[in-house]
């Protein structure tokens, strides 16, 4: 590990004005810091600002400080209760002692566990631009089949965000010249385009204060997630469901995928199609199709596009079963 400049933040203005890269739980950027994957000259500690609550809001709905971890969102009476989805993925990620330090703003931001990307004497280009992407043509049994580019097919790791993209969540962010704004879940990430190394719309400085989850209009809540052991291991596919059945009928669905992109996917035209119809096989397989009308493999992934097929039909099966 390279030597770096400390500094703690007292406040949330103080915090974006240190100019430095953000520390809270560390659960991902230590260990790239100690292969030398980045390298930062400065971290921001902000463990004590107060960003570590979750509350009610006027709406009906919540709103989660950036410092609340992965453990005490999943176990929220509110959550476990309204957003189960939310709570159902948060335990499939990672493990007990990663999920007691890893913070809701620090797991939207995680980086991609494409080993390219991890190793440091293997061209990539979210790593160093212009230097090629190795998992092309290479090992890419966990990249991405959906919104891929000649220059990046990695894929974005976070369960959490997933479920909430289902939920429809909104990012608040606060810039460094103290002004704020409200970023929608779905347009926070970026497919990886021509500048995989930019994996949000955030800005230098730009810090994460809290995410918000609308009131809850209930619906069957589901979280599926294929990987390739029981735990401590990264979706292969995953998909969050929140379906809403009115009359034997899809009142409404919102699904949304990981493993599958660069970031966590939603298909609008897979949800519309669901919508006022009556669950059955042919009905899912159209959703199917849809979702991966452009799906493309790159060798190693390509069992990839009918384990995904397969798996989005289970959800919806489940989330509409007794219809």
């Amino acid at each position: 590990m390279r030597p770096f400049e400390y500094a703690r933040a007292g406040n949330v203005s103080e915090a974006g004005q240190l100019a430095g890269r953000f520390i809270a739980g560390g659960t991902n950027l230590l260990d790239l810091m100690k292969l030398e994957v980045e390298a930062p000259e400065k971290l921001v500690d902000i463990t004590r600002l107060p960003l570590d609550k979750i509350e009610d809001t006027e709406d009906g709905g919540l709103r989660i400080g950036a410092l609340v971890t992965n453990s005490d969102l999943a176990a929220d009476p509110r959550i476990r209760r309204d957003y189960e989805v939310l709570s159902r993925a948060l335990l499939a990620g990672a493990s007990g002692q990663l999920r007691n330090k890893a913070t809701t703003g620090g797991n939207l931001l995680q980086r991609t566990r494409c080993g390219y990307f991890y190793e440091p004497s293997q061209p990539c280009n979210k790593r160093e631009p212009g230097s090629g992407c190795g998992a092309i043509g290479g090992f890419n049994r966990i990249h991405a089949i959906l919104g891929t580019s000649d220059k990046c097919i990695a894929t974005h790791p976070s369960d959490m965000a997933v479920a909430m993209q289902a939920l429809e969540a909104t990012v608040e962010t606060q810039k460094t010249d103290g002004s704020t704004r409200e970023i929608p879940l779905i347009e926070f990430h970026r497919l990886s385009g021509d500048t995989p190394e930019i994996e949000t719309v955030l800005e230098p400085g730009e810090l994460i204060t809290a995410v918000r989850l609308p009131k809850s209009q209930g619906g069957n809540q589901v979280y599926r997630k294929v990987r390739d052991r029981a735990s401590y291991a990264f979706a292969l596919v995953s998909v969050a469901a929140v379906v809403k059945m009115d009359g034997g009928k899809i009142e409404w669905a919102r699904l949304a995928f990981g493993g599958l992109a660069h970031k966590p996917w939603r298909n609008h035209d897979l949800e519309a199609a669901l919508k006022g119809e009556a669950p059955s096989s042919a009905l899912f397989d159209k959703a199917a199709d849809i979702l991966l009308a452009d799906a493309k493999g790159q060798g190693e992934n390509d069992f990839k596009i009918p384990l995904a097929r397969r798996t989005l039909k289970a959800v919806l099966a489940q989330a509409t079963k007794g219809a």
